[in-house]
């Protein structure tokens, strides 16, 4: 099947990649194997072209499923995958931009993917103890060496972004964008469009909130990465509830689900725009690609924009030491 397309620096990619991550990290224990086998084999029968992962995610486990399922159809995809965010050996979290870290990383991502060269790799966090153009510098090494084909960044501001771009060409910047996390609009959205670079948007389906799957936190999985974060908590979760109700609304009178509003929002907003969902079911990996038959009109986008903002929702995107994680720009409190 031939999906829309959109460009991200040397490929013509589908014009909603596939987040792989949920298949072995941060949601709570890894679904079977199988189940994520059918869902990324559907991912390719559908058109989808663009496979993300990342070195973090499940310590390497998520990079090896897609090696091992998708390994065998390596030339119809472009694969995208991380580096300077990981797991360590105690099982900590951390973030290490060292050149000489980044560059142990690519060879262990290279074993784990079963491949000579990745298409697209990110910086996955900026390691603010190291300048982003040393970072940088390291990932344009491993582009010369020809272990990596483009290069991208996660997470980071307008202004990081053209530090960057001004080492090596990026690609790619990849972050949160849905109605519900919109700092994107602050700046680096439209640097990405004046520097030719594109936003890979995700969690674009707010985390599974405005795809209508989180009714109840007590439902989630103890290791839930969403337990953690201000807008499932509380009375903000109270309060954002009411909120996707009145989303939900929106999303019948288009003629479509909430998922696929988030989505066709998201595509309408500007064409260097590329979504990747994230899901660990063959069902939900259809209703989001369906997305792509979705035409929203002006009407339609701009109920969107004044019913869920970064006004109507209540709680930040991250906690305290998360958000001093990121570089990306932030509302005012």
């Amino acid at each position: 099947m031939t999906l829309p397309t959109r460009t991200i620096g040397p490929f013509s990619v589908s014009a909603i990649g596939l987040g792989c991550m949920s298949m072995s990290h941060a949601f709570g224990p890894p679904p079977p194997r199988e189940q994520s086998r059918a869902t990324l084999l559907r991912a390719l029968e559908l058109g989808c072209t663009f496979f993300d992962t990342a070195a973090i995610y499940g310590a390497g486990h998520n990079e090896e499923l897609v090696a091992e399922v998708l390994g065998p159809h390596r030339a119809q995809f472009t694969l995208a995958s991380k580096c300077g965010l990981f797991v360590t050996p105690g099982g900590g979290r951390e973030i290490n931009g060292r050149p000489e870290t980044l560059k142990a990383t690519l060879e262990d991502s290279l074993r784990r993917l079963k491949t000579e060269v990745i298409d697209l790799y990110y910086l996955h966090r900026w390691d603010k103890r190291v300048p982003v153009e040393e970072s940088v510098g390291a990932l344009k090494d491993m582009v010369q060496a020809g272990k990596v084909r483009s290069i991208g960044l996660s997470e980071v501001s307008a202004a990081t972004l053209r530090k960057a771009h001004a080492v090596h060409p990026i690609a790619a910047l990849q972050s949160e964008y849905s109605p519900w996390s919109r700092n994107a609009e602050l700046g680096t959205l439209a640097a990405c469009a004046e520097l030719g670079v594109a936003y890979v948007a995700f969690s674009p389906v707010a985390r599974g909130f405005l795809a209508g799957g989180v009714k109840d936190m007590e439902a989630l999985a103890a290791g839930d990465i969403r337990r953690g974060m201000p807008r499932f908590q509380g009375e903000n979760f109270a309060a954002n509830l009411e909120l996707f109700d009145a989303f939900a609304a929106i999303a019948k009178e288009a003629g479509c689900t909430p998922a696929q509003l988030c989505l066709a929002w998201l595509l309408a907003k500007a064409p260097h725009i590329v979504p990747i969902p994230g899901t660990t079911r063959v069902d939900h990996l259809e209703e989001d690609f369906a997305a792509l038959d979705v035409r929203l009109s002006p009407e339609v986008i701009a109920r969107v924009d004044t019913t869920v903002n970064q006004a109507t929702v209540r709680g930040n995107r991250y906690g305290d030491a998360m958000e001093q994680s990121v570089d990306t720009e932030r509302f005012a409190a």
